[in-house]
């Protein structure tokens, strides 16, 4: 986490304005309240500089900052309610984007032969894999990323009956041991937990199979309420939205039969529990 608890914020994301507003309304609340900024920052618990930062629009503050200023201020609610305003803008903007398309999905599909699914992994999981990026992430990046696919987690569990979830794991996601032996017994529990939820079906394709039709990478397909379609890719360098009707048609009957080449969602269930126990 960032020694200040606040992020930075890339001057080229649209969410700068916001931002830089939240932070206006901070600034005009302390010198309404004839408070200087060492006074707030001592009544909230965090440094002058912060306090400047977010005034400033330079940092994305905690949730908790904005509820400490707001009782130190006397603003009435006001300022803490914009937490909600600032809850996205602390995450990186590509994963803003997925998140926005995966709220209006109503059925989202997902195959990976390399990582657990980021909508699967545990916190010390996804940390494991951010950590392994080359070249590295500084710390601050590491926790930012961290803490917005905990975050993207949320609509998973909410969403037992408004968004179906298909997932298919190659065995090599289960036996790659990221993270240590702990960290990846308990990403093994985690699968074997959320693999009982209505709302998702779990299957693992094993490595014994002679058939793949995965092997070009990751992927995944949502599809939304207005029954149009969207693909995701996810490889090395590349991040891409997918809309073209005929690489979207290549996409679905690929992963229909990757489904169909895996195990069914009890016998995955069974193999995620066997592998566990050989962890």
């Amino acid at each position: 986490m960032s020694d200040e608890n606040g992020w930075e914020l890339d001057p080229d994301d649209e969410s700068v304005v916001l931002v830089a507003a939240v932070g206006r309304q901070l600034k005009l609340w302390r010198e309404a309240a004839g408070m200087d900024a060492a006074g707030l920052a001592a009544a909230v618990g965090y440094s002058r500089d912060l306090v400047y930062k977010v005034e400033r629009g330079l940092r994305v503050p905690q949730p908790d900052f904005l509820e400490r200023a707001d009782e130190a201020l006397g603003a009435g609610g006001k300022l803490a309610a914009l937490r909600k305003d600032l809850a996205e803008a602390r995450y990186p903007k590509k994963v803003r984007d997925i998140a926005k398309l995966e709220r209006e999905a109503v059925e989202l599909g997902s195959y990976n032969n390399s990582v657990i699914d980021g909508l699967l992994q545990t916190e010390a999981y996804a940390r494991a894999v951010f950590t392994n990026r080359r070249p590295p992430f500084g710390q601050d990046e590491i926790e930012r990323r961290v803490a917005a696919r905990m975050a993207r987690q949320e609509i998973v569990a909410a969403s037992a009956q408004q968004l179906f979830f298909s997932f298919v794991l190659c065995e090599a996601t289960l036996r790659r041991a990221i993270g240590g032996r702990m960290a990846m017994r308990q990403q093994l529990e985690r699968l074997l937990e959320i693999g009982q939820w209505r709302n998702v079906e779990l299957q693992v394709l094993p490595l014994r199979s002679e058939q793949n039709s995965g092997l070009e990478g990751p992927f995944r397909l949502l599809k939304l309420a207005d029954s149009t379609m969207v693909g995701l890719y996810e490889v090395q360098l590349v991040s891409r939205v997918v809309t073209d009707a005929k690489e979207l048609q290549v996409l679905d009957l690929r992963y229909g039969v990757v489904r169909a080449q895996a195990l069914g969602p009890q016998e995955s269930l069974a193999f995620v529990e066997k592998v566990l126990g050989e962890t």
